[in-house]
């Protein structure tokens, strides 16, 4: 039993240290060239060591195994070598068709694979930023706010500059705020949300977004 009991709590900090590993690539590949890392749609961003390996052993449900922490390092060093473009990345997918091809990830086969994979956004021009307004802020405005906040990055792509709405009572920022930060279904937003009232802003996750009260939007 004790000997279970420790392989078990040797076997738990190694795929910690692989996750902690992790972090610092996810980050800069996300702030520097905007790439977004995820697990079947689970995204690795702002993610704490044990949420990582959660996102893995998801993957024992659409699969037969759980998705190496190893190999989705190795994927993400292999990101860090070719620097792909702003994109949102499935590491599940790319490992799944890694290794049904037989590829081995000790002979730098990994960057030839992925540069193939990933040629559309390898060879795409820089992008310039692109304004987003949202008209309306109920369920599905948020939810493509939360979206456009997760995957700002570098700023080259989308950028959410503001929403246009009806006012309704006269705390309607803050309960706007509120809602951002809270979904019943999608559940607590991930990152901070601060509002001006003076200025009629909210400020989430460095996303400076400018809300627009009008009678006839």
């Amino acid at each position: 039993m004790s000997t279970a009991y420790e392989t078990s709590r040797i076997e738990w900090a190694a795929r910690e240290e692989l996750a902690e590993r992790m972090i610092p690539l996810i980050g800069r590949l996300y702030r520097e060239h905007g790439v977004v890392p995820s697990i079947l749609g689970r995204r690795l961003l702002g993610r704490s060591p044990a949420e990582i390996l959660k996102a893995h052993r998801f993957t024992r449900k659409v699969g037969d195994q759980v998705l190496s922490p190893e190999k989705t390092l190795a994927v993400l060093e292999g990101f860090a070598r070719i620097v792909p473009g702003p994109a949102s990345i499935d590491i599940a997918r790319l490992v799944t068709e890694f290794d049904a091809r037989g590829g081995s990830y000790e002979d730098g086969s990994l960057d030839s694979f992925l540069r193939d994979e990933l040629a559309e956004v390898m060879s795409a021009e820089p992008s310039s930023p692109t304004d987003v307004v949202l008209y309306g802020f109920g369920r599905i405005g948020r939810l493509v706010a939360r979206l456009l906040i997760a995957h700002q990055g570098s700023g080259d792509g989308l950028r959410l500059r503001a929403v246009v709405l009806r006012r309704g009572s006269s705390d309607d920022l803050l309960k706007r705020a509120e809602l951002l930060k809270r979904d019943s279904v999608h559940g607590a937003f991930a990152g901070t949300v601060e509002v001006d009232e003076e200025n009629e802003t909210i400020l989430a996750n460095g996303t400076l977004i400018q809300v627009i009260y009008a009678n006839d939007p």
